[in-house]
């Protein structure tokens, strides 16, 4: 019987792991020699590949000395850790990739501690060992304090070690002696140590730990199977979370045979399958025999720690660039969203609002730039902290700020960080750059990285993850400018965007279509200013000498959809359509919002004169 590893390979984001892939995908020869390869493989999808990150985990498998070697592939980002969290459970080991000059990072010891409490085995690789800042002794004495100190046992302690360059193609045991032309000693590492997939006998069990979708057959369920072997006409059943059972009808088996799926009658304990034909199938259900249903442990999934309202579009210009519009096509697609990510809460706030959570700003924008792109308009509220209250206390989650930046702005980066509410806890020189790290609020992250990456001159390199929840810390500065806000609809001019340059930065070019309410720039002040960007030259036969003048406009700032969801304030929206990005304010005429104001205003007075008088607000 064919020996199976299943292994996932984990790191902090951008430190190698889809490039090591690509490497282990050409020196197994699952690619014919004439067959041409992209880069970054793996990563398929559209915005993956544009933005040069793994949103969803993948599965390949390779036939390495007769033994299959089951790959999984797994997102570095702290705000896609639900993947790793579900992936994790069909893996027998793990390959931890470091960079060789970096170091562990926050995401590094999230996935490394989630791996130790399944006590699976560890390889511990140093990658990128050709970059100049190289530090591959002190790298690794840091991911041995790393294993320390989230309490790893004696076995995970002695973990072996390879020295590797992804991007060369090669590893290496001995770094000043070994070979420097193969990653088959990475292969034979694996062979070497990683425990194979042990044999359970008994009732068939299998637990799906992704899911995948096709407009076909509907979800495919993907999971390893825990005891006994999987056959394609075998009575099962179904065991949903909650324990419920119903019976379920396997109708096709795939394994992974390289990078494709191969059909197949049977599944042996211990492999990787795809399910197709069971009927809402959703992550963490158990796929047992009729004969003996036995439930397995659900797979436990962090709470997300922030929010944001969905709602309908309701903007002058709704419905003109958007196929999929109403509450009912945002409300499908939502539910549909999370029940492919379990990391992902949708509730239903109002007939045309929602409320959405995940782990971070980039977890809920890659699912609204997927939207947009699937032709769905709508709008987004500014995004939110979940306030948990812990033994009576409100208490917020805080997160693990790292920050990498240049000598000379390190002083800037921590009066930035320390503005919102961010206390230093270590300070490590390297080369020519700073290792900064911060506890610091959720709140605080909100809009951070446009000003870290502005008092760096873009050289800065900062991540975060959620570390745990403390009390409440006070007020955190927002944004400090106002906004120019359009006072009437209609296209942009070019005559009136010239004459409004002083007052601030546009984010609008001329002839682009405005409505009344609409954010086109902002203010270089304090407060939020009326501009008429609609305001034509007059047409007359007058001149004077030195009147007309050559038109100089400055070219529009264009806002990322992250960097909108961070600048909006409370009283804004990001309308997201398949065409634009535009924010405006959530009262569209200036009389409603002198309205809300106002009676803000007398609230405030009403509550100071309660609390003067003793309380008592008739006094």
């Amino acid at each position: 019987m064919q020996e199976i590893r299943n292994i996932a390979i984990i790191a902090h984001v951008d430190h190698g792991k889809t490039t090591l892939v690509d490497q282990i995908i050409k020196q197994a020869k699952i690619f014919r020699d004439n067959q041409e390869m992209q880069e970054c493989f793996l990563d398929s999808n559209d915005i993956e590949r544009e933005r040069g990150i793994t949103i969803l985990a993948k599965n390949i498998s390779v036939t390495y000395k007769g033994c299959k070697i089951n790959i999984i592939d797994t997102p570095g980002h702290s705000d896609f850790g639900g993947q790793v969290e579900r992936v994790l459970n069909m893996a027998d080991g793990v390959l931890l990739l470091v960079d060789s000059a970096e170091g562990p990072l926050p995401q590094t010891r999230f996935v490394l501690d989630k791996a130790l409490k399944l006590n699976l085995k560890p390889v511990v690789i140093i990658n990128k060992i050709d970059r100049p800042d190289a530090r591959p002794d002190e790298v690794l004495n840091k991911v041995f304090d790393l294993f320390v100190d989230l309490n790893a046992n004696e076995s995970q302690l002695d973990f072996p070690v390879l020295y590797a360059s992804g991007r060369d193609g090669w590893a290496t045991k001995d770094l000043q002696n070994g070979a420097r032309d193969s990653i088959l000693p990475l292969m034979d590492a694996i062979l070497e140590y990683i425990p194979a997939a042990p044999f359970q006998d008994g009732p068939m069990q299998i637990q799906v730990s992704t899911l995948d979708y096709n407009d076909y057959v509907g979800r495919i369920g993907i999971g390893r199977v825990h005891r006994g072997t999987l056959k394609i006409n075998e009575p099962a059943v179904i065991i949903k979370r909650d324990g419920s059972q119903k019976p379920a009808q396997i109708k096709q088996l795939f394994t992974f045979e390289g990078i494709t799926r191969k059909e197949v009658e049977e599944v042996r304990c211990g492999d990787i399958c795809a399910l197709v034909g069971v009927e809402n199938i959703d992550i963490s259900d158990t796929i047992a025999s009729s004969a003996a249903p036995e439930q397995m442990p659900p797979i436990a999934i962090d709470e997300p720690t922030l929010s944001m309202t969905f709602m309908v579009n309701d903007s002058p210009l709704f419905g003109q660039e958007g196929k999929y519009i109403s509450s009912r096509h945002i409300k499908e697609r939502l539910l549909k969203e999370a029940e492919r990510d379990v990391a992902l809460r949708v509730e239903q706030l109002g007939p045309d609002s929602f409320n959405v959570s995940g782990r971070g700003v980039l977890h809920i924008s890659i699912l609204i730039e997927n939207m947009r792109r699937e032709g769905y308009e709508l709008m987004v509220s500014q995004p939110h902290v979940i306030i948990k209250e812990i033994d009576g206390k409100k208490c917020e989650p805080m997160e693990l700020l790292t920050i990498d930046a240049p000598d000379a702005t390190a002083g800037k980066v921590i009066e930035q960080v320390g503005m919102r509410r961010g206390e230093m806890i270590s300070m490590e020189n390297h080369a020519s750059r700073q290792l900064l790290q911060f506890y610091i609020p959720t709140r605080g992250i909100i809009g951070l990285r446009t000003k870290v990456m502005n008092v760096t001159s873009g050289e800065a390199i900062m991540s975060h993850l959620f570390d745990h929840y403390e009390p409440l810390k006070g007020d955190i500065p927002q944004r400090t400018n106002g906004v120019m806000v359009s006072m009437a609809g209609g296209k942009s001019i070019m005559y009136a965007i010239e004459g409004l340059q002083g007052r601030g930065i546009f984010f609008i070019d001329a002839g682009e279509e405005c409505y009344e309410g609409m954010i086109v720039g902002e203010h270089c002040k304090e407060g939020d200013i009326e501009v008429n960007v609609q305001r034509a030259k007059k047409l007359s036969n007058m001149r004077a000498a030195g009147s007309d003048h050559y038109v100089h406009v400055a070219p529009p700032f264009r806002m990322s959809l992250e960097e909108a969801l961070e600048y909006i304030a409370v009283d804004e929206y990001v309308e997201v359509t398949p065409k634009n990005i535009r924010l405006r304010k959530q009262y569209l005429s200036e009389l409603e919002r002198k309205k809300i104001r106002y009676a803000k205003a007398s609230a405030a007075k009403a509550a100071e004169l309660a609390e003067a008088n003793g309380g008592d607000s008739e006094n």
